[in-house]
């Protein structure tokens, strides 16, 4: 059996890329990335020249048959995502689930994760939180999600795309009450990175 490797990748900053992640992905027999342009370019960068498959939500079923019968003949696979760490809201779930049934060993690779990342440098509670992922992107159907939230006790952690965020906003003020306190995190690591700190 080959071994299934989840590897971290920069969530902007190339220096945060780990010795044993570049190590991996070059020793790896194919890499599965989600977008093979967006990975190109960061395997470019640390000189990797190992194949790549897309592996994304439209076709996961389609070539995890394709990247088991790799791994059951011995090859290694390494899983990454467009940045951060792979699985948290992005494909692979269903690739590392049926590796664990077929025997095959899934190895972690840590690194950079932006939800962890922000959740760091917050100034809200770290103890007890929990990560939603997305929210919808329709108002009404948002709005019903933050309603069975709105008594959770712990910091909540939400992806949101840039041009949702204001809506976004006004329905957590909405749901949560306007005087919760709330940190917005974006382009961590990056030339812009923005932390703003107040209530929603």
């Amino acid at each position: 059996m080959g071994t299934l490797y989840i590897v971290a990748t920069p969530i902007g900053n190339l220096g945060d890329m780990t010795e044993r992640a570049t190590a991996v992905l070059r020793d790896a027999d194919v890499i599965a990335v989600e977008d093979t342009r967006h990975s190109g370019k960061l395997l470019l960068q640390f000189g990797i020249a190992t194949p790549m498959v897309a592996l994304h939500d439209f076709n996961e079923a389609e070539r995890m048959t394709q990247l088991l019968a790799r791994l059951g003949n011995g090859e290694s696979v390494a899983l990454i995502s467009d940045a951060g760490t792979p699985l948290i809201s992005d494909p692979g779930y269903q690739l590392v689930r049926q590796a664990h049934a077929q025997g095959i060993r899934v190895v972690p690779v840590p690194g950079s994760c932006a939800a962890i990342a922000a959740l760091s440098c917050a100034g809200l509670p770290t103890d007890r939180f929990t990560f939603e992922g997305f929210l919808p992107a329709k108002s009404a159907a948002r709005l019903a999600v933050l309603a069975r939230l709105s008594s959770e006790s712990r910091t909540m952690i939400f992806y949101e795309a840039p041009h949702r965020i204001v809506e976004c906003l006004v329905d957590m003020a909405q749901s949560f009450g306007a005087e919760r306190e709330a940190t917005l995190a974006r382009e961590l690591t990056k030339t812009f990175e923005t932390l703003v700190q107040s209530t929603l």
